[in-house]
């Protein structure tokens, strides 16, 4: 499915839409490929690139929100979760990006996030129907495929694991957020109370900085992610949630080839193979109906 046919589930055909969703999901990619180049070039450490990712952000969202003439939400119910889940998210992310690949990472994320969200869905929900679990499986096993050691063409195991925290934040993170009435100043909040959490991570690593990691984290924080989301809402209230799931589909495609271009990175067939796995089976599955519930 490409982006022109997810795009109209807004109907009529709103070229608009398209438009805000191809720039968000190449928004969503930007963050690996800037945080890869940061980390890699040693512009920047970890600690200090979440700190300024998280920092730029609540900045920008904020901006927004005082915009439109909102307040934050600061002491919601969830905010807790919110934001710690926020936190684990930035911190897996970031230090992940030491020894992962711009596209190897996005894939692990996101078929972490997408498989929990499911799981979640299940276990909450409607029954998952065979076409479900058939491709949840398949998708899974993708994840396997590159995560397993002697088969992952190198992957390494401890960037792997911090990827795969980072995506079990997003996800808890996503799920939570699913009850804001304003995603946007719910967001928002989040990213502010995230700061101090933040703050405590140089204190541990010793901070590195140099004019352009700042920079780049500034540019991934304020832009790509600040802006990204927001851009995101936007498109969300246009289209349904399977058809936003698909559309999601595009992003470790869009990192892999930003590797390749941008940051020289290697595509071994492994990861080929793996990318076809993950998002055929998420995009299968997605494809499907769920059951009533007790019946498969």
């Amino acid at each position: 499915m490409g982006l022109a046919q997810v795009c109209r589930a807004a109907k009529p055909f709103d070229m608009q839409i398209f438009f805000l969703t191809v720039v968000t999901m190449v928004a969503f990619a930007a963050n690996s490929i800037l945080t890869r180049m940061a980390l890699e070039g040693g512009y920047i450490d970890p600690a200090g690139f979440a700190l300024l990712r998280v920092g730029a952000g609540a900045v920008v969202l904020s901006g927004l929100v005082a915009l439109r003439g909102g307040a934050l939400p600061l002491f919601r119910r969830n905010r807790i979760a919110g934001a710690l889940s926020l936190a684990l998210y930035m911190i897996g992310f970031s230090l992940a990006y030491l020894t992962l690949d711009a596209g190897l990472g996005a894939l692990i994320l996101f078929g972490v996030v997408q498989i929990t969200m499911f799981t979640q869905s299940a276990l909450t929900g409607a029954s998952p129907s065979k076409r479900q679990m058939g491709g949840a499986a398949v998708a899974f096993a993708g994840l396997i495929l590159v995560l397993w050691p002697s088969g992952g063409g190198g992957t390494d195991p401890v960037g792997a694991a911090l990827m795969v925290l980072a995506g079990l934040g997003w996800a808890i993170y996503s799920i939570v957020g699913r009850s804001a009435g304003d995603p946007l100043a719910a967001t928002s909040a989040n990213f502010v109370l995230c700061f101090p959490l933040m703050l405590l991570l140089p204190m541990f690593s010793g901070p590195s900085f140099s004019g352009m990691g700042v920079a780049l984290a500034a540019l991934c924080g304020g832009v790509t992610s600040g802006l990204g989301y927001a851009l995101w809402y936007i498109v969300l209230r246009q289209i349904d949630g399977g058809t936003a799931a698909v559309a999601q589909l595009s992003v470790p495609i869009i990192a892999i080839l930003g590797g390749v271009v941008l940051l020289g990175e290697a595509v071994s067939l492994t990861l080929i193979i793996a990318t076809a796995l993950v998002l055929g089976g998420i995009a299968w599955a997605l494809s499907a109906k769920s059951a009533p519930a007790g019946r498969k």
